[in-house]
């Protein structure tokens, strides 16, 4: 398998007849021609899947539904806040919340939550546990908040649930916002203290990524395999 950075929260899975396309927002380069995924992914053989976690703009493009016109064999698999907030209809998409299943011939995905809005995804497949958090964080914002209002609280019940349904995980996709201010990668550290962790791959950072190599050594010390895509098309084996 293989794992490419699209851009911000945006991922590739690349496996033997299908292939993941997670939370697009905008392609590698605006050129289609140029594009990994107008250029590549959707030339690619096997089954494309297109996960969205949540509606937000940064997340979930509404372009992706053309591409049904361009590749037959292509799935996809939304949060339900999508087809709350009409962003796609009922026949469009297979629709999941917290707790759902989805299950075929190539993969299993699971929802668990998030603590913004839409679902986070654990994808079962070839052998390999894959999470893709969405907008799951502790997202604190604690340069500007009272302790009172600094709540981890709901981050810390979901991380209960993942945890409960596995300890361990080969691929990690998680918020490392530096705009959070100084504890910017609490919720990172939390969630590889609870869940072994093969690979972390940072993302949600923006144009910042030069500041979330100060997660390295962290994440090295839980045994993981820190991983950093900030240029988009780049990826690595997993």
């Amino acid at each position: 398998m293989r794992l490419v950075y699209i851009y911000h929260s945006g991922f590739v899975v690349e496996a033997e007849g299908f292939s993941i396309l997670i939370d697009y927002f905008k392609d590698t380069n605006p050129d289609p021609a140029k594009g990994f995924v107008r250029g590549e992914l959707l030339k690619r053989p096997g089954t494309l899947y297109v996960l969205a976690s949540h509606f937000h703009p940064d997340h979930f493009n509404p372009d992706v539904l053309k591409w049904k016109e361009e590749k037959d064999d292509i799935k996809y698999i939304f949060s339900k806040d999508i087809l709350k907030r009409r962003w796609a209809k009922a026949e469009d998409a297979f629709y999941m919340k917290k707790g759902d299943v989805y299950q075929d011939e190539h993969l299993t995905i699971r929802a668990f939550g998030s603590t913004d809005v839409g679902i986070s995804f654990l994808i079962e497949a070839q052998g390999k546990l894959i999470f893709h958090a969405g907008d799951l964080n502790n997202w604190h914002w604690k340069d500007e908040s009272t302790p009172q209002e600094v709540a981890e609280g709901n981050y810390l019940k979901e991380l209960d649930i993942i945890a409960k349904y596995t300890q361990a995980m080969d691929v990690v996709m998680f918020p490392v916002d530096p705009r959070l201010g100084t504890d910017f990668m609490r919720g990172a550290q939390q969630f590889i203290d609870r869940i072994r962790t093969g690979i972390f791959v940072p993302m949600h950072f923006w144009e910042r990524p030069a500041e979330v190599m100060a997660f390295a050594p962290y994440a090295e010390s839980k045994g993981c395999r820190y991983v950093v895509l900030s240029v988009p098309g780049e990826g690595t084996d997993i």
